[in-house]
């Protein structure tokens, strides 16, 4: 005996299913934050019912998310399970990481501290430079 999908699903049940948020209740609590769109409109009310096709459009960390509902959920199952309820229209992209800056003055590690006369040398070269 196979259960079926349902045709809707509460709003904050599918976040949770989809794993957007670890637990129901901070599902709904966001949703009534008022940071939803769901097809473009604001909703304030966890009860919403979603249908397949329907867009959802949110701030999740440091990205928006635009999300298109394919399929509701029977559980909150693994990873791989949820990525199949949902296609991601924008994915998050990767931040470009920032090219390392040298050390004004590097020593070996463990060499211990610089000596008087390694002292000024590094003086020098930081007036040098500048």
């Amino acid at each position: 005996m196979t259960k079926e999908a349902p045709e809707s699903l509460r709003v904050d049940k599918w976040l949770w299913h989809a794993r957007f948020f670890k637990s129901r209740t901070l599902a709904a609590k966001f949703v009534t934050s008022g940071k939803l769109r769901v097809n473009g409109s604001l909703i304030s009310k966890a009860h919403v019912q979603l249908k397949s096709e329907d867009v959802l459009t949110f701030p999740l960390g440091p990205h928006i998310r635009l999300i298109r509902v394919i399929q509701m959920g029977l559980r909150r199952g693994p990873a791989t399970e949820a990525r199949t309820l949902y296609e991601d229209l924008d994915p998050p992209q990767p931040k470009a990481k920032k090219p390392k800056e040298p050390k004004v003055a590097e020593r070996e590690p463990g060499s211990g501290r610089p000596t008087k006369r390694e002292r000024r040398k590094m003086d020098q070269w930081r007036t040098e430079t500048k």
